[in-house]
This record gives C-alpha cells, sequence and structure tokens, in this order.
C-alpha cells in the first residue's frame, strides 16, 4: 500500500519537476538577453557618440571624415601612437563658421552641435529631436525652440541614466558651451528647478539668450520617472562666442574618451 502511494507522489512530481526546469531554463534566457540589450545599447551608443564627436573635430578642421579614418585614429591610439599627427595633404584649413542659416527649422535626427559641461566633463553631441531613437544615441534638441545663436530659450533634453548623469552635480554659475559649424555658445548656469512633466513653462521662449536643459527626475528612480530636472542657463555676453580659424585640437581617442565617461556613469549608478 505504502509503495503505491510512493509510487503516485514520484508520477506526480516528475511533471512538476520538468515544469521548474523549463522555468530555470526560460529566466535563464530572459537574464542573457537582457544583459545583451544592456551592453548593445552601451556599446552602440559609445561607438556612435564616439564617431560623431570624431567627424565635428574633423569638419572643424576642414577635413572629410570617414569612416576608414576613424578606424585608423583609433588603431594608432591603441597602440600608443604620439599625441600629434601630421595633417593630411589634403586638409582644406580649418573650417571658417558660416552665417547663421535661414528660419527654416533643422531637419529630424540632424546633427546640431556638441554640448559641453567642462566642470562635469561631459561632452556629448547633439541631434535634432527627442524621439526615443534620438535621445538614446544622443542629447535631443526640442523641436520648436530655438537654435543656438538665436533669441530664444535653446531647449535640450537627455536621459538621466546616460548622457545627463552628471547634471545632479551641476552648480549655479557653471559654464556650458554650445559648438556649432556657426560658432561656439557659451552660457551660464543661474539656477535649477524640478517640474511636473506637465509643466511647459520651462520650455516658454521670450528675447533672450537662454538655454533650457531637461532630463527626468530623480536620477536613481527605478522605472518612469515623475518628475522632471530643469537647468537654467543665460548666454554669456550679447554676442556669441565665436572664432573665425579654430586652431587644430591635440590628436585623441574619441572611442576611449566616450568609453570612459560611460564607465564612470555606470559606476555612479553602482554607488
Amino acid at each position: 500500500m505504502s509503495e503505491t502511494v510512493q509510487n503516485q507522489e514520484q508520477k506526480k512530481a516528475k511533471p512538476r519537476r520538468r515544469g521548474l526546469g523549463k522555468l530555470e531554463w526560460l529566466l535563464l534566457l530572459f537574464g542573457l538577453t537582457a544583459v545583451d540589450v544592456f551592453l548593445w545599447t552601451n556599446t552602440s551608443a559609445t561607438l556612435y557618440q564616439a564617431y560623431e564627436d570624431w567627424t565635428f573635430d574633423e569638419s572643424m578642421r576642414g577635413l572629410t571624415p570617414s569612416i576608414r579614418r576613424f578606424a585608423a585614429d583609433e588603431i594608432f591610439w591603441l597602440f600608443g601612437g604620439p599625441k600629434s599627427k601630421a595633417e593630411p595633404e589634403n586638409a582644406e584649413g580649418p573650417r571658417k563658421f558660416t552665417p547663421l542659416p535661414s528660419e527654416r527649422p533643422p531637419l529630424p535626427d540632424s546633427l546640431i552641435g556638441r554640448l559641453r559641461i567642462p566642470r562635469l566633463q561631459l561632452a556629448v553631441m547633439v541631434r535634432e529631436g527627442a524621439t526615443s531613437g534620438t535621445l538614446q544615441r544622443a542629447v535631443g534638441h526640442i523641436p520648436g525652440t530655438a537654435l543656438p545663436g538665436r533669441n530664444g530659450n535653446v531647449a535640450l533634453a537627455g536621459h538621466r541614466d546616460t548622457f545627463f548623469r552628471p547634471l545632479r552635480n551641476i552648480h549655479k554659475n557653471d559654464t556650458i558651451d554650445v559648438e556649432t559649424e556657426h560658432g561656439t555658445y557659451r552660457y551660464q548656469v543661474q539656477s535649477t528647478e524640478i517640474v511636473s512633466p506637465r509643466d511647459v513653462s520651462v520650455l516658454k521662449t521670450g528675447n533672450d539668450h537662454v538655454l533650457t536643459l531637461v532630463t527626468c527626475y530623480p536620477f536613481y528612480y527605478v522605472g518612469s520617472a515623475p518628475k522632471r530636472f530643469i537647468v537654467r542657463a543665460v548666454q554669456v555676453g550679447e554676442e556669441a562666442v565665436e572664432a573665425s580659424a579654430p586652431q587644430p585640437p591635440h590628436r585623441k581617442s574619441h572611442l576611449r574618451g566616450n568609453r570612459a565617461s560611460i564607465t564612470q556613469r555606470q559606476q555612479r549608478q553602482g554607488s
């Protein structure tokens, strides 16, 4: 009698064990997929920023960017090349800044320029638009707001867990540079505030040269953050800080720099 009961229990336990085995494999597959997506997202953003950063520098120096030359530069640096290299024979010379274009809005996902906050060691490319695709690879210029160099409110948005993570340490009077093909515009931070996502008054425009940075808040919130962190800065002086012939910068590894900034962000997330 006891043997019969034991056999019945064993028969019932077998499907249960098979079910648990399948669940284990399913959870393992889910975990590996999540890790793969995380690594791909961070790697693609790092590569994209590195190439765009390098391309921007090359264009400002009057050179024609190419993926082949970018790869060659990065390999050259990987093997400890010198800090400066000879310019190619076909170099056109430093690019002169062009006048501001007409009022026609930029095309979606087109390059706006580069945002720099020296004290935070933040340097990130800016593209037109605030779609999820754009914000995964760059900081986005919010459509309908002013462009750098024009009167009004230049509004830029970025994710709190990637490019705009350093904004949690921003201070009043910090300087912010927006580099474009038409000039470099310097701003000084005036204030920060936390607002509701529905508060669009932060995007309100006027006759002043204002820069507004927008990201989600709290910075370490898990899930969809309920607030928005706003940085408000004003342009320093009445005219853009503009140089007609920028000097060629020291050669550097753009991929190494962007990878280091991603690593720093991940370390901050873990702390």
